[in-house]
């Protein structure tokens, strides 16, 4: 079949088969016919609106404007507003802040020698997260440690949160070192001091310890521990990310060492105190005791010691009863030690002389019945006699002629009823009841050392004060320290009571155990019940306070033994000898010359007679154990 175009038909103007490719358009008419173009048709021009540079330009300016005063606002804002916020924040990241560790100061004794030292030690601690990143290298750490390995990934796993914690607190330095050569991941040591107390558990209540960080936590360890503890200095470092010092940037502040602290205590007189005393503890099964030792014209305590003790090196080892400075914080109730001040109190009344003859027959006296007992009938006796063999009945009526007031004024200028002021943590006032209190029955236990409580302490300070010429003055630890005296009793009084004490240690006193080779011994005995809710009970509490040497008080001193409980238990059998012991070799350290130069040209010595029986001893040493 032939194919041919077709034309189109002119049927209609401009219309057009629509089966035609393209469109035709009417190119121009022959004839009265429409010839059609078959090329498509130009599109038709459209109207295009004109095109307003100028406030594109315009347009464009305002947002760079806007643009750039943003970034000036922002630069602004970082380099001056928040400038010290943005620079804490950086230098945060590699600056920090580092104390440096300072030494505790120094204690020592009166002659220099180290009671307390500081020696260096080191910490180890971690960083938890950054260590437990290298588990496998945990194993190591562990046996460096001495430390079970599950334990220890535990430890770091319950702590992942912090970036510090300690592995290790004060290891030797070597020890330490083996460790921190490891190279282990976020393991790191911390310089520090720890305290060490060479004397051990003889100045251990005097001291006290410190703690874990290097803080006083007892005894004078405690009361002095802004001097000692100084002030660690602060150093600005750059760290790395394994938290090691890259460079030291500048010191922040100075480090402040501690100060030295230099007691009144005598290291040798410490010693033989504490070892007298622990000797008398285990010889006569007591449960406790204290010896105090003053310097009488100073006030300075030479020795301070108490049993039990513990280790100042490893507190956390002992009992915490043992850690207790009993003679500064214990009371007891003294007793016949007492009754030299009842026989001031009467000397200073006017009333009586060491020559006035008191009548004790026969050894008991009613008192709002209530019987006062003498361990003997000593019939007659004068105020010497009175203290030599330790009456009761003789006391009472000595009291019996005095005020309330005037017995109890003369108590409390020695110092009973109220602290010392040593300054010592803790330490107790004891305990001395009001006058106007006071019925005939607590008048008269009062007078021979019942119904009032004292420290060991108080009654060194108030033996010392009737040896330096009746003028108190507070006991203190620290050399240099002011600590003025004060007039409590005349002083020919005082001297007075001190020869009437002398016969205490003379033969037929109950003291007589106390006596020091060729030097003149003043002091007194007492043993007292220890009390209990309701009473008083069978146990006893043996005593001996005196001076020495008697013509020139040097030392005093106080001897306490708690419950003893062997056969003997009176103060002259078990307090009394301490006493005569540790004075014996304290004077020969401290030079003090003997003041029985007569005897010692006549090539005499003093030495208490020989032990007798025990039933002889009992008949010499009783004395008024009351109530």
């Amino acid at each position: 079949m032939s194919t041919h175009r077709r034309e189109p038909t002119i049927g209609h103007i401009g219309r057009v088969d629509a089966r035609d490719p393209a469109p035709l358009r009417a190119d121009a008419r022959v004839g009265g016919s429409v010839r059609i173009d078959p090329r498509p048709a130009p599109p038709r021009a459209r109207d295009v609106p004109s095109v307003n540079l100028k406030a594109r330009m315009y347009a464009l300016a305002m947002l760079l404007a806007l643009a750039s005063t943003a970034l000036v606002v922002r630069a602004v804002d970082l380099q001056i507003v928040r400038k010290d916020f943005y620079q804490d924040q950086g230098t945060q990241r590699f600056l920090r802040d580092k104390l440096i560790p300072v030494s505790r100061g120094m204690i020592t004794d009166r002659n220099g020698e180290p009671l307390a030292v500081s020696t260096p030690v080191v910490s180890i601690w971690a960083a938890p997260a950054e260590l437990l990143a290298q588990k496998e290298r945990l194993g190591e750490l562990a046996r460096a440690l001495a430390v079970d390995p599950e334990v220890l990934e535990q430890r770091l796993a319950q702590r992942a949160d912090k970036e510090f914690v300690y592995l290790r607190r004060r290891m030797a330095p070597d020890a330490a070192q083996a460790i921190i050569d490891l190279k282990l991941p976020g393991v790191n040591a911390q310089r520090e001091f720890r305290r060490y107390y060479p004397a051990g558990e003889m100045t251990a209540h005097v001291l006290g310890f410190t703690n874990i960080d290097d803080r006083g936590q007892e005894g004078l360890e405690l009361a002095f521990d802004e001097w000692l503890a100084g002030k660690s200095g602060v150093k600005r470092v750059i760290q790395n990310r394994r938290g090691e010092v890259v460079e030291d940037v500048e010191l922040v502040s100075e480090p402040q060492p501690g100060r030295e602290l230099r007691l009144t205590i005598d290291r040798r007189v410490q010693y033989l105190a504490y070892r007298e005393l622990k000797a008398a503890m285990l010889q006569h099964g007591a449960a406790s005791g204290s010896v105090v030792i003053l310097d009488i014209p100073t006030g300075e305590i030479l020795a301070m010691v108490n049993w039990p003790s513990y280790n100042p090196n490893a507190p956390a080892t002992s009992d915490t009863n043992a850690r207790r400075n009993r003679a500064v914080t214990d009371v007891f109730e003294p007793g016949s030690v007492i009754k030299a001040f009842t026989v001031a109190a009467g000397l200073e009344s006017g009333q009586f002389t060491p020559e006035t003859k008191i009548d004790t027959t026969p050894g008991t006296l009613l008192v709002a019945n209530h019987i006062v007992r003498d361990t003997s009938n000593y019939g007659v006796v004068d105020l010497t006699r009175l203290l030599a063999k330790s009456s009761n009945v003789g006391a009472t009526k000595i009291a019996f002629q005095l005020s309330n007031d005037h017995l109890y004024d003369m108590f409390h200028r020695f110092g009973f009823g109220e602290a010392t002021g040593c300054g010592f943590p803790g330490e107790s006032p004891g305990v001395l009841p009001a006058a106007a209190g006071w019925g005939q029955l607590e008048k008269a236990t009062l007078s021979y050392g019942y119904g009032l409580s004292v420290t060991p302490l108080q009654l060194a300070q108030a033996y010392g004060a009737l040896g330096n010429d009746g003028r108190l003055r507070a006991p203190t630890f620290v050399i240099g320290s002011t600590n003025t005296d004060s007039a409590v009793l005349d002083p020919a009084i005082s001297r007075r009571v001190v020869t009437m004490l002398e016969a205490v240690i003379a033969p037929g006193g109950t003291g007589i155990k106390a006596g020091v080779p060729n030097y003149r011994v003043a002091g007194k005995t007492g043993t007292s019940r220890k009390a209990v809710p309701g009473g008083y009970q069978s146990r006893y509490i043996s005593v001996f306070a005196g001076m020495v040497p008697a013509s020139h008080p040097r030392l005093a001193g106080v001897v306490i033994v708690n419950d003893p409980r062997g056969a003997a238990y009176y103060g002259g059998l078990v307090a009394a000898p301490v006493f005569g012991h540790v004075m014996t070799d304290a004077l020969r350290l401290l030079d003090v010359p003997p003041d029985n130069l007569q005897l010692l040209q006549a090539d005499t010595t003093i030495v208490p007679p020989p032990t007798p029986p025990l039933d002889g001893e009992e008949a010499i040493f009783a004395e008024g154990v009351q109530p």
